[in-house]
């Protein structure tokens, strides 16, 4: 597994045990990221990720909510919902590319979901990539 992949894996971790536990300490999940990813960078990362959802979180299911049509975020499973959250945020708040950002979320939902999962991510996932971040097409695309 690539080091960032894992890093986004114990994020989504973290956001599910705060979206089912939403009492749990934020030293906790600081002190657990820690635990699972040796490597200073990759907590940093996954810290990042995890504090960058929680900060934005509203506006995040707000968009999603928007896009999953006959799908309120209640109703999807927990572990669809955080990576969705996840993938939202770097979709909209980093640099990373977006075919990363698909890739990375579907992989994620194939580990964590059900058989369903991994499309439904891309399917609403897709939706939420802005049109500045696609590729232009030229008119020997179509």
């Amino acid at each position: 597994m690539a080091r960032r992949s894992k890093a986004r894996e114990v994020a989504v971790q973290m956001l599910y045990q705060v979206d089912l536990n939403p009492e749990v300490d934020l030293r906790t999940i600081r002190g657990m990221i820690d635990d699972v990813l040796g490597e200073p960078d990759l907590q940093e990362f996954a810290w990042r990720l995890f504090v960058g959802v929680m900060e934005v979180r509203p506006m995040l299911d707000e968009r999603i909510q928007g896009i999953a049509e006959n799908w309120s975020l209640k109703r999807m499973a927990p572990t669809d919902r955080n990576v969705l959250r996840l993938g939202a945020f770097e979709l909209l708040n980093t640099d990373t590319p977006h075919r990363v950002v698909l890739d990375e979320a579907i992989e994620l939902a194939r580990v964590f979901g059900s058989a369903q999962s991994a499309q439904f991510v891309n399917g609403v996932l897709d939706k939420l990539v802005p049109p500045e971040r696609r590729p232009e097409r030229s008119s020997g695309d179509l």
